[in-house]
């Protein structure tokens, strides 16, 4: 059986429609986890930032905690 019929376009079976739609869909979800963890990163590393200024006891923190 050929991939391409008489027309020359390129046919595929629905299990294999199916199989590329769940890859499409799990390369989705991967980026989408991987931007939502970058995005967790930063906030916890501004946190951190500030909350180790305020321990040092200083008072003009909220500089320091603002990304450049």
């Amino acid at each position: 059986m050929s991939l391409f019929d008489d027309t020359g376009w390129f046919h595929q079976s629905d299990e294999e429609a199916d199989r590329q739609t769940a890859s499409l869909a799990a390369v989705a979800v991967t980026l989408f986890l991987i931007v939502v963890g970058l995005f967790l990163v930063q906030e916890l590393r501004a946190k951190s930032i500030l909350e180790d200024c305020l321990l040092a006891g200083r008072t003009n923190c909220v500089e320091l905690a603002t990304p450049p």
